[in-house]
């Protein structure tokens, strides 16, 4: 498998706002994730599969995202994808702040409780996804399947996005996973917002001086 791209893109300029950036980021999708899990009223595909798997091993949410990630690395592999500092930070901090998050919400059963965390939990997602993304220190183990499978095949990864996704939803629904209308708001409402924040979050290189 390729090494992880410590290069000087990746950590060398400026390396305190962009950790910084990463890490709340990642954080914030982790805690996004728990709080949409606990609303019972739908994940988005990647996290239906991960709560059906959940209830079929019993196996903790952040256990289980965080395997989910590593196999899905070892798909990059035959790609020849590189992960990044942010590929590897991603599979531990979420994986542990969706756990500790779960661990203070518990499931809601009233439907404005249950409401108001599918809403919060699909905008702090997007907010979350366009800040982690913006320091471009290295995609997510899914996002860089998605990209390397666009590359290889020569397909738009809007399409490459859509298979995988209906893929694991799929799956994810077959294994128990919860799918609602939380699933299809996230579907419709987290790449326009993303879309919107992305240039507010985006780290570009020009800021900083190049060497003479």
């Amino acid at each position: 498998m390729a090494s992880v791209d410590f290069s000087p893109l990746s950590l060398r300029r400026a390396p305190v706002r962009r950790s910084a950036q990463l890490l709340i980021g990642l954080v914030l999708y982790g805690v996004s994730t728990a709080i949409l899990s606990r609303s019972l009223l739908g994940l988005f595909p990647w996290g239906v599969l991960t709560d059906g798997l959940v209830k079929r091993t019993g196996l903790t949410f952040g256990t289980l995202t965080a395997i989910i990630s590593v196999f899905v690395m070892l798909l990059w592999i035959p790609l020849r994808q590189r992960p990044g500092i942010g590929t590897i930070a991603n599979i531990v901090v979420i994986s542990i702040a969706v756990d500790l998050t779960r661990a203070i919400v518990p499931d809601q059963h009233i439907l404005g409780w249950q409401i108001a965390l599918m809403i919060g939990g699909i905008v702090l997602n997007a907010i979350a996804t366009a800040v982690y993304v913006g320091p471009r220190l290295g995609p997510g183990p899914r996002d860089g399947l998605m990209t390397g499978l666009a590359a290889r095949t020569g397909r738009s990864i809007r399409l490459v996005r859509t298979g995988i996704e209906l893929t694991v939803l799929g799956v994810g629904w077959l294994l128990g996973g919860t799918v609602g209308i939380g699933t299809v708001l996230y579907a419709l409402a987290v790449g326009p917002l993303m879309h919107l924040l992305l240039p507010f979050v985006t780290w570009k290189s020009a800021e900083v001086p190049q060497p003479v």
